[in-house]
């Protein structure tokens, strides 16, 4: 193997780090000697609560810029061609590599921040998130074809919190969702979420997120607290590309949230029951934008002790690498 494809292969195993809905990693990469392709794994699609495969895409969107970021931290100049060929369409990027660059000390900064960032769950404290700040982080991320922004108006917060009731409300009534949920929250030592990533069940006022096994009535525990910051993702188009994009601006969000110490949790339930996500669509973005993701976002307690990383499948599962590379 040559030296540039043990530097590719750790690229890869950077890029694996990214965040995934329910930690399912739905992606399968390529080496074959001058670039790296990134495919969309449907074997780890998840079925019931994401048919279409929007989080699926967003997961993989994800891994492509975590790649891109791991690639400049290592040295790499990297030429991205996304969704190359119109008749492959599960050919998500395709990444040419050129092992010519010195890193910056920006570069090395967020890769350090890469290596560090996990999905927490786990409440946020009371401090507020500067309004200054939020609308910062989503300048700072927004990007192509995808849009980041602050839902800090009062009418805004509270459609989305009575949203987010009814999404969960839907899925806790989907018994196959229900078992397609308890199937990645079980032991596995490749992916699925662990219970060590899962706020402890005796303290239930930090159990605010889509494990919990809650009824309809306890939707009221659901909510974004008034303390935690909202951002909204959201495209012009509704398709495999607008998609992409956002799983590349939630990396960028999220490590750049990382930088500064802020935590930053994924809601996706709103978008994934339909009625609710036409609802977001018409309420909130008055049917000028597709939103495809909601994040909270807000400080952890200082000395709260890290979580580990969440398991991840081997390298040999999802890289190949072509003969003579």
């Amino acid at each position: 193997m040559s030296t540039v494809a043990v530097d590719v292969t750790q690229v890869v195993e950077l890029a694996c780090r990214a965040p995934s809905v329910h930690n399912t990693q739905p992606w399968r990469w390529r080496f074959d000697g001058r670039a790296v392709e990134l495919r969309a794994d449907h074997a780890r699609q998840l079925r019931v609560s994401d048919p279409a495969g929007r989080n699926l895409v967003i997961s993989c969107g994800a891994a492509l810029h975590h790649a891109l970021v791991a690639a400049a931290g290592l040295g790499f100049t990297a030429s991205v061609a996304r969704l190359p060929d119109p008749g492959d369409p599960d050919l998500l990027a395709r990444v040419e590599l050129r092992p010519d660059r010195r890193p910056t000390p920006a570069d090395t900064s967020l890769l350090e921040a890469l290596r560090d960032r996990r999905t927490d769950r786990r409440r946020f404290t009371s401090w507020p998130v500067p309004e200054e700040q939020l609308v910062t982080l989503a300048e700072h991320a927004s990007r192509r074809g995808a849009r980041v922004l602050p839902l800090t108006g009062v009418t805004a917060r509270r459609t989305v919190e009575r949203l987010i009731d009814r999404a969960v409300a839907a899925q806790v009534a989907e018994p196959a969702l229900a078992e397609e949920q308890r199937a990645w929250t079980t032991a596995s030592p490749t992916g699925g979420i662990p219970a060590s990533s899962l706020p402890p069940q005796d303290h239930p006022e930090e159990r605010r997120d889509r494990f919990e096994r809650r009824t309809p009535r306890a939707m009221a525990d659901a909510r974004v607290v008034a303390s935690d910051q909202v951002l909204a993702f959201c495209t012009a188009r509704d398709d495999t590309a607008a998609r992409l994009d956002v799983g590349e601006t939630l990396s960028s969000v999220w490590l750049r949230a990382q930088q500064i110490g802020l935590s930053l949790v994924p809601l996706s339930q709103v978008i994934e029951v339909e009625p609710t996500r036409r609802a977001l669509r018409h309420d909130v973005f008055l049917d000028m934008a597709e939103p495809q993701l909601l994040a909270r976002v807000g400080w952890l307690e200082l000395h709260r002790h890290p979580l580990p990383a969440t398991p991840r499948r081997p390298l040999t599962d999802v890289l190949d690498l072509a003969p003579g590379s």
